[in-house]
C-alpha cells in the first residue's frame, strides 16, 4: 500500500473521524503544530545526555500523540474508544519533574540565553513550538471544548521542556569541567 492516497489533492484533508475540512483550518494548524513538537521533541531527544530525560521524552512524545489524536476529532468521546486519554496523572508526572530538577539545579536570578548545549538548544525550541501549540490549542478552544486535562498538560509541558533544557545544559556543563580537569592532570604528570 503506497502513502499517499491522492485525497488531499484539492486543499482538504481528514480528520480522525473521516470528517473532510480544508487543510488551512484553525484545527488542522493545531494538531499539525503539535506534531511539529512531537518532531522537534525526537530530536532534542538524540542530543541529550540524561537516560532519564530520554526516557521522559519517550513519554511525553506518546502523550503528544494523544493529544493531537484528541485534537484532530471532532468527537473526544469517539477517539477515546481506541485510546487513552491525557489526565491529571500526566500533568502531575511533568509537574514533579519540574519540582525536583528545580530544587537539584543552582538557583538563577536572570533571563537565560536559549540552550548552551545542543540537548539545551533544541529543547528550548521544543519549549518556543509547545508555546505556539499552546496559543493555538486556546484559540481553537474559542471554537470548539478542548477539555481542561489537555489545556493544562500542554501549558505545563512548555515549562517541564525549559527545566529539561536547563538540565541538559547543567549535565554538558559538569562534563566540560570534568573534561578541563583531566587535561589539566594530563598535563602536570607528562
Amino acid at each position: 500500500m503506497g502513502i499517499y492516497t491522492k485525497k488531499g489533492d484539492k486543499g482538504k484533508t481528514s480528520l480522525y473521524d473521516g470528517t473532510r475540512v480544508e487543510k488551512y483550518s484553525l484545527r488542522v494548524e493545531t494538531y499539525g503544530t503539535v506534531d511539529e513538537l512531537n518532531t522537534q521533541i525526537s530530536v532534542a531527544q538524540k542530543f541529550c545526555k540524561d537516560p532519564k530525560n530520554i526516557e521522559l521524552l519517550d513519554t511525553i512524545q506518546n502523550n503528544l500523540f494523544i493529544v493531537a489524536g484528541e485534537l484532530a476529532n471532532e468527537d473526544a468521546a469517539n477517539f477515546y474508544k481506541n485510546s487513552k486519554s491525557i489526565g491529571a496523572d500526566d500533568t502531575k508526572l511533568l509537574e514533579n519533574v519540574i519540582d525536583e530538577y528545580t530544587a537539584k539545579l543552582p538557583v538563577i536570578h536572570e533571563f537565560i540565553l536559549p540552550g548552551r548545549s545542543v540537548a539545551g538548544a533544541h529543547l528550548h525550541l521544543s519549549r518556543s513550538v509547545c508555546r505556539r501549540a499552546e496559543r493555538l490549542i486556546d484559540h481553537l478552544h474559542e471554537e470548539v471544548t478542548i477539555r481542561p486535562d489537555v489545556l493544562k498538560y500542554v501549558n505545563r509541558l512548555s515549562d517541564f521542556l525549559y527545566i529539561l533544557a536547563r538540565d541538559e545544559d547543567y549535565v554538558d556543563h559538569l562534563e566540560g569541567l570534568v573534561d578541563k580537569v583531566l587535561d589539566i592532570y594530563k598535563k602536570e604528570v607528562n
